[in-house]
């Protein structure tokens, strides 16, 4: 496991890292879906969760559920938080974009080079659900205007007691940033932002969010006919090798009726995955219960 301590310098370090591509990594030969390496960070005087996921190109929310009971805003120096920069891949072919809303990740694959690159995302907030779906890239605009849905009108008329121009052009207002992709023949657009609060987040009216240097580089690497599949996967397996099996589990999102769902009883495809086991049962429950984002291995009982 790494060990990084913030130190006099992290000014530079974080401006490279706010400047920086995403995580990338090499594609996991044979059967394993697992990529990278847990990150352990020493917290700072003035550090809180924004800025700490902005310097590790990780999402807000996943740091939170990385790092469970911890203050946010005021987590205490000198004390240790867990950076979930190690993740299994969403299960499937390894092709264009794949964005597992449960996780608020996308994940954009390059088969030539054999590369997986991973970002944080925001997501369609409650009430307003980003969809599952397959489809493609279909449009690409840079310095694109956005016109505001009758919906998104209406609830900022009752907000603001003013009306919403019907469109807003490109520009510092303009809460598409300066590159917008479509997906489909759909109103959902991968896009990026004037506001980096909101990233790893649910915060959109659908559409999928991105930082501004990492819609600049999607946008430069997805031409149009790029795969995309959204995707709502709170629980990801992989095996390691033939004998460990490995278990990811994120909290599952508060559907529009502001409930959320069970993930137990326990899938079939997950029970298939965990065998009879009473202990790996009970291991995965665990897991569901207090999830954490983060692989963890299914252990066997030591023998007696």
């Amino acid at each position: 496991m790494n060990k990084i301590s913030y130190s006099l310098i992290g000014f530079c370090l974080l401006f490279i890292n706010l400047t920086s591509e995403a995580l990338e990594f090499d594609l996991p030969e044979g059967k394993s879906r697992l990529v990278g390496e847990i990150t352990h960070y020493t917290v700072q005087q003035g550090d809180y969760f924004q800025k700490i996921a902005e310097q590790f190109h990780v999402g807000f929310l996943a740091l939170m559920e990385a790092n469970p009971g911890v203050d946010p805003m005021r987590p205490e120096p000198g004390s240790e938080l867990v950076i979930p920069t190690q993740m299994i891949l969403p299960y499937g072919n390894n092709e264009g974009i794949v964005i597992n809303l449960s996780e608020l990740r996308l994940y954009f694959f390059d088969q030539q080079k054999q590369k997986v690159h991973v970002f944080p995302v925001g997501i369609g907030k409650i009430g307003h659900m980003t969809p599952t779906l397959i489809d493609k890239i279909t449009e690409k605009r840079t310095n694109p205007n956005w016109f505001p849905t009758a919906d998104h009108r209406k609830e900022y008329l009752a907000k603001h007691g003013v009306e919403m121009p019907r469109m807003i052009p490109a520009g510092p207002n303009n809460p598409l940033g300066d590159y917008a992709m479509r997906i489909g023949t759909s109103a959902y657009l991968i896009h990026g932002t004037n506001q980096r609060f909101g990233i790893g987040m649910r915060a959109s009216a659908g559409c999928i969010r991105m930082y501004p240097q990492d819609i600049e580089w999607l946008f430069k690497n997805s031409p149009p006919g790029t795969p995309v599949k959204i995707i709502d996967s709170p629980i990801k397996m992989t095996y390691h090798d033939q004998q460990t099996r490995i278990v990811e589990v994120h909290s599952p999102l508060t559907d529009d009726n502001g409930e959320v769902p069970s993930l137990l009883p326990l899938s079939d495809g997950v029970k298939k995955f965990i065998g009879d086991s009473p202990n790996h049962l009970q291991q995965i429950e665990q897991l569901i219960m207090n999830p954490t984002g983060v692989p963890v291995q299914i252990r066997s009982p030591a023998p007696m």
